[in-house]
């Protein structure tokens, strides 16, 4: 038996992770008490989903268990030690605006939840790989102290400035605004590294982008793409919040994320950080990723500006991908922007593109 072991099983990362690794043709064990449709509405439910895999999937189980519950969590970890292979730990609250008004209940599933995890493993399959889906609001808004060039559709760096090709490792995490959000995801980032490299655990923080695919409950408050696609769709309208639309996000698919994941498995490291997401590769403004939706579904979106921004928010963000290639030079990305919109608009059922 041997066996991964996925929070957050029902999310966008998760599921993904469920099919590629009971694919390969590993047992595998997902956790998920749907906390997102307590968080966003019964819309961003992520049940559907939960069936899905388990009727695609014969072995897999999922279990109800909320990752603050330290003791239902020993359970399972006692039941199949070693047997665990690998853990992927995706389960967060997700939301800048959610975790500003119940910081408690952020901090607790995305710092305890965290550190309960870590030290199961590190108790229990101390061998097993431990991947954390860490974020780039770590860097908090220090990326809004670069200075950028205001274009027609984005903002933008000079080509020869020194963050051109993107944030790196190297970045500073400190003397910033990080949102309550980030505070509890930055906890869960240093103690996931300091599992590694103080206790000996093979953990990695993969410090995302915006990560994106059509399995993603998009939501108003999380989820910019999808929601983006699936509101505009339904609606034709779009509330775009702050920096005039301008803001840039680099997109990656799940697919390409849990492919790092792979090369991880097979190559683990103790305490290592990854910024990943589409990189120079795959990226868009707000305003850019509106045309494409008109552009690819035929529509036309009517578009309301807010002016003011979320607090945190980044004016621009672009992932530097060049230390985990080098760690793993067979990863290569497969899908940009333009072909994940495209998939999620298809994903719609509305529109054939």
């Amino acid at each position: 038996m041997s066996i991964v072991l996925i929070t957050g099983s029902s999310g966008l990362v998760g599921s993904e992770s469920v099919n590629f690794f009971s694919n390969k043709g590993f047992d595998v064990i997902g956790i998920d008490n749907d906390f997102r449709k307590f968080f966003f509405g019964k819309e961003s439910s992520t049940n559907d989903v939960k069936k899905q895999l388990i009727s695609s999937n014969k072995n897999f189980k999922s279990l109800n268990i909320d990752i603050r519950n330290y003791n239902n969590l020993e359970k399972l970890f006692k039941k199949y030690k070693n047997n665990i292979s690998l853990i992927i730990h995706c389960a967060a609250q997700p939301s800048h605006d959610y975790g500003k008004n119940y910081p408690l209940l952020d901090f607790n599933i995305n710092a305890t939840g965290t550190l309960n995890l870590l030290e199961l493993t590190n108790k229990y399959t101390s061998n097993a790989p431990f991947i954390f889906m860490s974020t780039n609001k770590v860097y908090g808004d220090n990326p809004n102290s670069l200075k950028f060039s205001e274009n027609s559709k984005r903002y933008e760096l000079n080509k020869k400035h020194k963050f051109y090709k993107g944030i790196d490792e190297k970045f500073s995490i400190d003397s910033c605004t990080h949102s309550f959000f980030g505070v509890s995801k930055t906890y869960a980032d240093l103690i996931v590294q300091e599992y590694g490299r103080n206790s000996g655990l093979k953990t990695v923080c993969f410090r995302g982008g915006c990560i994106t695919g059509p399995n993603h409950s998009g939501a108003k408050l999380h989820g910019f793409l999808s929601y983006l696609v699936k509101h505009t769709l339904s609606k034709k309208e779009y509330s775009i919040i702050g920096y005039k639309g301008k803001q840039v996000r680099d997109n990656l698919h799940s697919f390409d994320l849990i492919n790092c994941f792979w090369e991880f498995y097979k190559k683990p490291k103790k305490g290592e950080i990854y910024n990943i997401g589409g990189g120079r590769y795959s990226n868009c403004s707000i305003i850019e990723a509106l045309d494409l939706v008109e552009k690819f579904a035929k529509i036309k979106i009517k578009r309301n500006i807010i002016k003011k921004n979320r607090t945190g928010d980044h004016i621009w963000y672009i992932s530097n991908l060049n230390k985990f290639k080098k760690d793993y030079p067979n990863w290569k990305q497969k899908y940009n922007t333009s072909e994940i919109i495209k998939e999620l608009i298809t994903a719609e059922n509305k529109y054939a593109v």
